[in-house]
């Protein structure tokens, strides 16, 4: 093999690499614009997470804001509402799973689904695991929690399935305190 044919198999593998990487780029340069339409819109952005006002909610009432398109319950709760959540054995629940997003798995105690540890402030998506109805508050039902009249599913003060044909309790969201009067959802 002389050295012109060296020079010339050079060359030819520099114009492969060269179109093959040219391809590439272009090739990328095309697909990126459907890749990125597929991202969360700036106004999709802007609700995944929200703060919100608590300073007005008096013990024993609740606020219900609207968040990510669904209702979200934030109830504080009385002395007797968290001293009524706590005494319910766990075994009598049909759902021992606390369903609380900041904690993972962990069993369906108030402790497990309040947002503080006092119990005072409790945080539940409002909607219904039979069907996605909106239940009524305000110690609604057989358990002086929430009820949904739809078809009968009864929750405790702590959001947890009691009675009915619901599987699952209220979802608590991921949820903090930015401040003593502001939580922020998401």
């Amino acid at each position: 093999m002389s050295h012109a044919e060296d020079l010339e198999g050079t060359r030819r593998d520099f114009l492969y690499y060269a179109t093959a990487g040219a391809g590439v780029v272009g090739t990328g340069a095309a697909i990126w614009p459907l890749i990125n339409q597929m991202n969360p819109s700036a106004d999709v952005q802007a609700l995944a997470s929200i703060r919100v006002d608590i300073s007005g909610v008096a013990p024993g009432t609740q606020l219900t804001v609207k968040w990510l398109g669904k209702p979200v319950f934030i109830r504080r709760r009385t002395p007797d509402e968290i001293e009524a959540a706590r005494n319910v054995d766990l075994s009598d629940l049909p759902d021992g799973d606390a369903r609380n997003v900041n904690l993972g798995a962990a069993p369906a105690s108030d402790e497990n689904r309040a947002m503080d540890e006092a119990g005072e402030w409790l945080v539940m998506i409002g909607v219904c695991t039979h069907l996605g109805c909106v239940p009524l508050g305000d110690g609604a039902g057989d358990f002086g929690g929430w009820f949904c009249p739809c078809h009968g599913s009864h929750y405790d003060q702590s959001g947890r399935i009691r009675k009915g044909p619901a599987p699952e309790n209220l979802l608590v969201p991921a949820t903090e305190f930015v401040d003593a009067n502001t939580i922020k959802l998401g």
